[in-house]
């Protein structure tokens, strides 16, 4: 069974790591940004908020960006009063830092984030952002934002849209990047723990990804479902220039199962409240008809008697009022009724971009997420964000290389030498192909993998993250890393989720014969090595526990044979086996 959690990574420690850091790589087009500020509870304008630090970390709080941490050791209580936030005894800043893991509660929700997190205020309303790494908003929105009916191709789709997405253009907010409304693109704080997995998992693949369309970045946009045909942008927001990316065509998918079509029935007084509160037309219309539609068939503007209105405004304002589940797209044929008015559409979203239904349609039927962005993005490639460059798939024994540097291909001997030795010590065998990403530069890697400082490579499941292999091979470094993450793919490959991390990252240090079972047994229990590997707080203690895992794995093979502990790495270690190794 294979794992995508985070917290479950297996890491490559190298002692020389830190001289890595000095080759940043090659860039044509300026490195993109490590990290978002995304608003946070953007609909909510809430006036106060309860902060206040957690058990498992300890909190600080500043009153400007470069001032003094002071420990925040209980609950706070933070108000808007203006443009200035009140905060502990009466006190009042212009605004409020926090680092550290912090529990948030507002409006009858509560949050426990453990990301850098900013309050200051505009007339009376807090206003709430995070930082967080770009691929860690990726893994997010696309959780948020897929169904069950996504499967890894399509979801790797989205993973690079959004980030396209975020990347590309602005978002029209004055203190953060993105908001986490479906304005930009919808983010759960809370999680969506049924589709996290899968998300983190093509996010992981797509690391870095964008689209490009003849050398420069290109705008991207996602809807839930098109109806079978999208829109272009300009239908949708006049006034965009002509993309030709995004020019409006048919899409045989989304209709593969049949058409979505909708309806709803809303009074003229109704009507009339919401488009007067969102300022677009004054009370005391009559009649609301079509006025004139895009090449999709989709309405661009409606009359409402002799005032015109953008049906992209109309719908917004309608779902802000009325609910979202009223007028679900731009696609739709309205009637008058006595005092009702009728609408019959069908499609749902404002049909920009890749379309969500025909992308799960196309991968359920075999299309890769290369296949799924050309249907919807005609004449896009897919390329990385810092570069430019599209990556480039060679195949080995056992593996593939993907890399952006042609250069690469001079240490295929290496690797495939690395993976035939990690499998004689192993005494295993793949039962699929490994996947090696070979990252352009430093920053890359780390920002993909999100590993620290002193990683040289990172593996989860059959997938394996590496820092440049010009500069592993520099440092001499290139045959070990690797050998040790072809170990820890092998291993993930065995491994259930019954498996506590000591054993699987245990069994890899004894291969690799570094530690063994001989020699004084380590002071760390078990238990602290478990929460040493997954979250080490440094490069010491993060090796401490990978030689305290290998002790212990090692002893569970010098006692019990190698067959037995990997039956155990299938179906858990058992009690008596645990009693042993006390």
């Amino acid at each position: 069974m294979r794992r995508t959690i985070r917290a479950l990574m297996s890491l490559s420690i190298v002692a020389a790591l830190p001289l890595l850091t000095q080759n940043p790589g090659p860039t044509r087009s300026g490195y993109p940004p490590a990290t978002l500020r995304v608003g946070l509870w953007t609909l909510w304008h809430d006036n106060q908020i309860s902060i206040s630090p957690t058990p498992e970390g300890p909190l600080a709080q500043r009153t400007c960006e470069d001032c003094t941490a002071v420990s925040l050791a209980r609950t706070n209580q933070v108000r808007a009063i203006g443009d200035r936030v009140s905060y502990g005894d009466s006190r009042q800043a212009a605004a409020l830092w926090f680092t550290g893991r912090v529990s948030l509660s507002a409006h009858g929700e509560s949050l426990v984030l453990s990301n850098p997190f900013h309050v200051a205020a505009r007339n009376g309303v807090l206003v709430l952002d995070v930082t967080l790494p770009v691929e860690s908003y990726v893994e997010r929105v696309v959780a948020s934002e897929s169904s069950t009916s996504d499967s890894p191709e399509s979801l790797r789709s989205l993973a690079i849209v959004v980030r396209s997405f975020a990347l590309h253009q602005k978002h029209g907010h004055a203190e953060y990047d993105l908001c986490d409304s479906t304005h930009c693109q919808l983010l759960h704080w809370g999680g969506n723990p049924e589709r996290r997995a899968a998300a983190h998992a093509a996010t992981l693949a797509t690391a870095g990804e964008t689209l490009w369309f003849h050398g420069a970045r290109a705008e991207a946009w996602f809807h839930q479902n098109c109806g079978g045909r999208t829109a272009s942008p300009s239908e949708v927001w006049p006034g965009r220039k002509p993309m030709p990316w995004l020019a409006s065509r048919a899409d045989s998918y989304c209709t593969a199962g049949g058409a979505r079509e909708w309806s709803a029935n809303l009074s003229l007084s109704d009507l009339s409240a919401a488009l007067a509160e969102g300022g677009l037309v004054r009370p005391g219309w009559r009649n609301l008809t079509v006025a004139r539609r895009g090449e999709s068939g989709r309405v661009v503007t409606l009359r409402a008697d002799s005032s015109e209105i953008s049906a992209e405004a109309f719908r917004l304002e309608v779902g802000r009022s009325l609910g979202w589940n009223r007028i679900l797209s731009n696609w739709f044929e309205v009637t008058r009724q006595s005092d009702r008015f009728i609408f019959h559409g069908r499609g749902s979203g404002h049909g920009v971009g890749l379309c969500q239904a025909g992308a799960a349609a196309m991968a359920a039927s075999g299309r890769d997420s290369r296949q799924i962005l050309a249907q919807y993005f005609s004449g896009a490639t897919v390329a990385d964000e810092a570069t430019g460059l599209s990556w480039q798939t060679v195949r080995g024994q056992g593996f593939a290389l993907e890399t952006l540097d042609p250069a690469d291909t001079a240490y295929m001997p290496s690797l495939s030498r690395s993976l035939a030795e990690a499998e004689r010590r192993s005494s295993l065998k793949p039962s699929g192909l490994f996947t090696v990403r070979a990252f352009v530069s430093t920053p890359a890697f780390r920002d993909a993998t999100l590993a620290p400082g002193w990683v040289a490579a990172f593996t989860e499941g059959d997938w394996i993250g590496t820092q440049p292999l010009r500069t592993l091979a520099s440092r001499k470094l290139l045959t070990t890393v690797l050998r040790h993450e072809f170990l820890h793919a092998l291993v993930e490959d065995q491994s259930s989720a019954n498996a506590p991390l000591w054993l699987r990252e245990g069994l890899v240090e004894a291969w690799s014969g570094e530690p063994t079972a001989t020699g004084q047994p380590p002071t760390m229990k078990l238990g602290e090595v478990d929460r040493s590997l997954a979250h080490a707080a440094s490069e010491a203690q993060s090796a401490a526990a990978h030689r305290a895992a290998g002790w212990y794995a090692g002893r569970l093979l010098g006692r019990f044979g190698r067959e037995q502990v990997l039956n155990w790495l299938r179906f858990g270690v058992p009690s008596s086996a645990l009693a042993a190794l006390r």
